[in-house]
């Protein structure tokens, strides 16, 4: 079939693809542009996992508050250049990761920074479940393991579904910005503060404490 100029001006312009790469992508899809999207996306991927390796030492440390100042974030995200650092796309893509930590609150940036003995609880407490529920013991781990993922999914910030596009997670938001960019992106760290969190807590101890003393 024969593809538009402006079908793949328009893919460009969404992608930062090629001219001959976007041209394939339509054809492959038959002239769908979403599928022409997702095409590339794909294709983008595979070549972004090859550049993971690399040193990135450049980037962005950001801040965003959020709800009045209710919430507030900040976030490193590291590239290989400061020529990147200073693009407007990387820069968004900072302000959008930024976002969505203040949004969904994830505890770590990858589920190899979970503690062990956290996962070694998490993983005792779904077991527990699955027992108490009256499961096979045969199927009683695969329950728990299956349980586990769903909480480093909860958790873990390049496993959560992008709050502005459920359709993607953290990390293949990252690795889209990889391809279009083409150098290493990395989250590196955040921290998350909210007002009041924690207080609570601490007052009902202190409070428990002083009661114990005078009793």
């Amino acid at each position: 079939m024969e593809i538009s100029a402006v079908s793949v001006k328009e893919l460009r312009e969404r992608t930062g693809a090629g001219i001959m790469d976007c041209k394939k992508a339509l054809a492959e899809s038959k002239g769908d542009m979403e599928g022409a999207v997702n095409y590339l996306r794909e294709k983008g991927l595979a070549a972004a996992q090859k550049k993971t390796g690399r040193v990135a030492c450049e980037g962005l440390v950001l801040s965003y508050i959020h709800g009045g100042g209710k919430v507030g974030v900040l976030v490193e995200v590291n590239c290989e250049t400061d020529f990147v650092a200073k693009n407007e796309e990387f820069a968004a893509l900072v302000k959008d990761i930024a976002m969505h930590i203040a949004a969904m609150n994830p505890q770590y940036v990858r589920r190899n920074e979970v503690p062990p003995d956290v996962v070694e609880k998490e993983r005792q407490i779904y077991m527990s479940q699955a027992k108490e529920s009256g499961k096979p013991q045969n199927v009683i781990s695969k329950i728990a393991e299956g349980k586990l993922e769903k909480f480093y999914k909860d958790v873990c910030l390049l496993e959560q579904p992008f709050v502005k596009n459920q359709d993607t997670t953290i990390e293949k938001l990252v690795l889209d910005a990889v391809a279009r960019l083409g150098e290493n992106i990395n989250v590196r760290r955040f921290v998350r503060y909210k007002v009041g969190e924690g207080i609570e807590k601490k007052s009902a101890d202190f409070a428990g404490e002083v009661a114990a003393a005078q009793g």
